[in-house]
């Protein structure tokens, strides 16, 4: 019998707990309830292997002098000559200064390359010149004896070994108003050029081979699409440079090829030569007709029936001689025919020794 009691006991004692259980567990609340988290997040030193700034900005540098060849030199050149009253030999005072800056900046970035250039002389000289009485007679007149401002672009693209394609821009015209002769200034003569009279604009799109030899960098540029424009923005001028009177420009199509070549010699770079050769064939347009040969009698007696389009031609030419890091001899030789301009060849020389800077970043 006591057994019995002490099972009902457990029985009703188990019971008893289940259905407390179950109370409890009916009267949890579902209310909302605001949950909050802690942000006590510490913080840790990166260690410098895994970044430092001077080295990111010295990858940086380095990937910039690997994608830009800057080049720039100046020169500054001149000469001095004077003679006192009582010195008997025949001789004038004579003064000559001469500037000029050359610029070359290349870019380039996987198949993309843009070549620019910049290039600027200027010089005059002082001599002695017999104006005659009425300008003031014998006295120093100042003269400009070089005077040229040259600008090119070219992006490329690299299409397949050794070769691109792309355009080639190149603008060039001169500083200050230019004369026939010394003293047509003092005089009140007619000035044969000034600033964008004349100004040369060549356009063109083509193809441009590199010779694959360091001894031998050679470029050819071959465009068979090409514009060549002459602007007159003096109206006194007008007539002059192949542009038709009464008009401010003139413009022509064709197609053009050029030859680069730069090299230079020595440790030192001492010895440097640089030439150009342009030739534009304007076959496209009838403005330009003083660059055609018109139809002439044949030996038949009979009239050619088609104008002959003559090329127009520029081939420069410059050695750059170093005697020492900082005093350089500097020899310009150009040839330039364009038959708007004047049916005859035109030819530039300069001989100049003075001083000079040179900066590469290669």
């Amino acid at each position: 019998m006591k057994k019995l009691y002490i099972a009902l006991a457990s029985a009703f004692a188990l019971f008893t707990t289940a259905a407390q259980a179950q109370v409890s567990i009916d009267n949890v609340s579902t209310a909302d309830q605001k949950t909050e988290f802690e942000n006590d997040m510490k913080t840790q030193a990166v260690d410098a292997e895994y970044f430092s700034e001077a080295a990111y900005r010295a990858e940086r540098l380095a990937i910039r002098k690997e994608r830009n060849t800057i080049d720039f030199s100046a020169n500054l050149h001149g000469s001095l000559t004077a003679y006192s009253k009582s010195w008997q030999a025949s001789g004038d005072n004579a003064i000559t200064v001469l500037a000029n800056i050359n610029f070359l900046h290349t870019y380039k970035k996987n198949k993309f390359s843009i070549t620019s250039t910049a290039t600027a002389k200027f010089g005059y000289n002082n001599m002695k010149t017999d104006l005659g009485a009425e300008y003031g007679g014998p006295r120093g007149v100042w003269f400009k004896n070089v005077d040229e401002i040259v600008l090119s672009t070219a992006p490329q693209w690299d299409m397949v070994k050794n070769w691109t394609y792309g355009a080639n821009i190149k603008f060039r015209t001169q500083f200050a108003p230019g004369y026939s002769a010394r003293g047509d200034k003092q005089k009140g003569a007619q000035r044969v050029s000034n600033f964008m009279a004349p100004g040369y604009l060549d356009a063109s799109l083509g193809f441009t081979y590199v010779l694959p030899s360091e001894k031998f960098p050679l470029k050819v540029n071959l465009s068979p699409i090409a514009m060549s424009a002459t602007y007159l923005s003096d109206d006194n001028l007008s007539n002059r440079y192949g542009v038709p009177e009464g008009q401010n420009s003139k413009y022509e199509g064709g197609l053009s090829v050029q030859l680069n070549f730069d090299k230079t010699w020595g440790k030192n770079g001492w010895l440097r030569y640089r030439t150009t050769a342009y030739s534009f064939y304007g076959w496209i347009t009838d403005i330009s007709s003083k660059a055609k040969f018109k139809p002439t009698e044949l030996e038949d007696g009979t009239m050619s029936q088609y104008e002959h389009v003559v090329p127009t031609v520029r081939w420069e030419n410059t050695i750059d001689i170093k005697a020492t890091k900082y005093i350089s001899t500097q020899i310009y030789f150009q040839l330039y025919y364009n038959k708007a301009e004047i049916d005859k060849l035109q030819v530039s020389s300069m001989l100049s020794v003075g001083l000079t800077y040179t900066f590469k970043n290669k």
